[in-house]
């Protein structure tokens, strides 16, 4: 998928991104600088427990690729990302709509270009809560993403 450098575009592609529409996630707010984004996952039949109760897949799909986007767009082009590890805790049943917001620092946006300007591959680590739309935690998520400078032969 090639990314708009527009928030809003980027923002409305995501939106139309067959792994996030089929899963019923929404992209909500994208700023200026893609240094913050805003997700959405409301309860629907397709994504509900027998239980009533959001699916922890459902959960974890919607932290799975921002933070690697969202350094692709602040680094630009030149680097490999992808995101290398993940891990839920479920704290509380997630019922009714869901968010999570995702922030990027500049620190941590400075510490990837030094380490990768020696080649060296950078594992930044980020750290996610999903709250219900009451402001209960309902999921903490870790995730580690990978980036290394491109090679040019």
């Amino acid at each position: 998928m090639r990314l708009s450098t527009d928030p809003a575009t980027f923002r409305r592609s995501l939106n139309l991104w067959p792994p996030l529409l089929f899963a019923g996630i929404v992209v909500d707010t994208v700023s200026a600088d893609f240094r913050a984004i805003d997700v959405s996952l409301r309860s629907r039949w397709y994504n509900r427990t027998p239980s009533g109760a959001h699916f922890g897949g459902s959960l974890f799909a919607m932290t799975d690729p921002f933070y690697a986007l969202m350094l692709r767009q602040a680094l630009g082009r030149g680097y490999t990302i992808w995101d290398q590890a993940g891990a839920i805790r479920f704290v509380s049943p997630a019922r009714g709509t869901v968010i999570a917001r995702y922030r990027l620092d500049e620190a941590t946006i400075e510490s990837v270009r030094a380490i990768t300007a020696t080649g060296a591959k950078a594992q930044p680590e980020f750290s996610v809560e999903i709250h219900d739309t009451a402001g209960k935690l309902v999921a903490t998520v870790e995730k580690t993403v990978y980036v290394r400078a491109a090679r040019t032969s």
